[in-house]
């Protein structure tokens, strides 16, 4: 695919607006369907979408493998962070009402922040299982 000048076209037009409406829907998760989990699986093909198109390592120049893993540990702990700052505050694990002490703010700020740490990490996790199966079958077919 790196050869056909319509895919590289379409691909360099479409990866913008691919990640755009994955941020559409991760900010907009919690108040209509969709959330982190969505938006990271859109963000994500942006990238697997580039990847495909321009070559393996074209993509690995825009995240590379290092960075990846500091997504996904970001993401990760983003998440686990808004729980423990919740039971510091005297709430539950995730007790968003524990944040600002109201519930329509806690909710609102917690659910954004976990959201965020769930589309980081779903992301980041598909970029990396992509980039391994990718990778493997590449190593196979040399």
């Amino acid at each position: 695919m790196k050869q056909n000048p319509v895919f590289r076209v379409v691909a360099k037009i479409l990866f913008a607006p691919i990640i755009m409406f994955g941020l559409y829907v991760q900010f907009h998760g919690d108040f209509g369907p969709g959330g982190g989990f969505q938006a990271g699986v859109i963000i994500a093909a942006a990238f697997i979408l580039h990847a495909l198109v321009f070559g393996l390592q074209a993509g690995r120049q825009i995240i590379s493998a290092r960075v990846n893993l500091w997504m996904m540990v970001l993401g990760v702990t983003i998440y686990g962070a808004v729980g423990i700052v919740s039971m510091a505050k005297g709430g539950l694990f995730l007790d968003y009402t524990a944040l600002t002490g109201s519930v329509g703010s806690g909710q609102h700020i917690g659910i954004l922040v976990v959201e965020f740490g769930v589309g980081l990490t779903v992301t980041s996790v598909m970029l990396a299982l992509f980039h391994a199966f990718a990778g493997f079958v590449e190593d196979r077919a040399k």
